[in-house]
C-alpha cells in the first residue's frame, strides 16, 4: 500500500529553486542548456463556434510592439519578450537596473483554420486572437434554376 510522502522544503532545496530555479542546479533543461531559465507559459482560453476559433492569452505587463504572432508550418506561435533598463548617474555613484521578462505559447492549428487571415488585438493585458475557419465541405445556398 503506498503512501503520500511531503516533500522536504528545508532551507538548503528552497534556496537552490530560489537561486537557480530548480532545487538541482546539475539538472540539463530540454534544450541541454545549463541553469537556463525558460519562458512563462501564459494561461489561455480557447473558444470555437460555427466559423471560427478565439483565443483569449493573458499577458499583463506587455505592449503591442513586444508581441510576436506567427504560424509555421500549422503551429501557432505566440511570444513576446520586454526588456527595461533605467540608469542613473550622479557625482559618486552610478545605479544600473534591468529587468527582462518573456511570455511563449504555442498552438497547433487544424487544417481547417485559415491561416492567411487570423488577426490579433491587444487590450487591457490580453492579447485576442481570431482564427476563422475555411468552408471545407460545407453546404452551399440552394440556387434555383429558371428553365426557359
Amino acid at each position: 500500500m503506498s503512501t503520500l510522502v511531503r516533500k522536504n522544503r528545508s532551507f538548503w532545496p528552497k534556496m537552490m529553486q530560489d537561486f537557480f530555479g530548480t532545487e538541482n542546479p546539475f539538472e540539463l533543461e530540454e534544450n541541454f542548456g545549463f541553469m537556463e531559465k525558460s519562458a512563462e507559459i501564459p494561461s489561455a482560453n480557447v473558444i470555437e463556434n460555427d466559423h471560427e476559433f478565439k483565443v483569449e492569452l493573458s499577458a499583463p505587463g506587455f505592449e503591442k510592439k513586444d508581441f510576436k504572432v506567427e504560424v509555421v508550418e500549422g503551429v501557432l506561435n505566440i511570444s513576446a519578450e520586454k526588456k527595461n533598463e533605467v540608469k542613473e548617474e550622479k557625482d559618486n555613484y552610478m545605479k544600473k537596473e534591468f529587468s527582462y521578462s518573456s511570455i511563449r505559447r504555442s498552438f497547433a492549428l487544424p487544417e481547417y483554420v485559415d491561416e492567411n487571415k487570423i488577426d490579433a488585438k491587444y487590450e487591457k493585458g490580453i492579447l485576442n486572437l481570431i482564427l476563422p475557419k475555411k468552408a471545407l465541405n460545407m453546404p452551399k445556398a440552394k440556387k434555383a434554376i429558371e428553365v426557359v
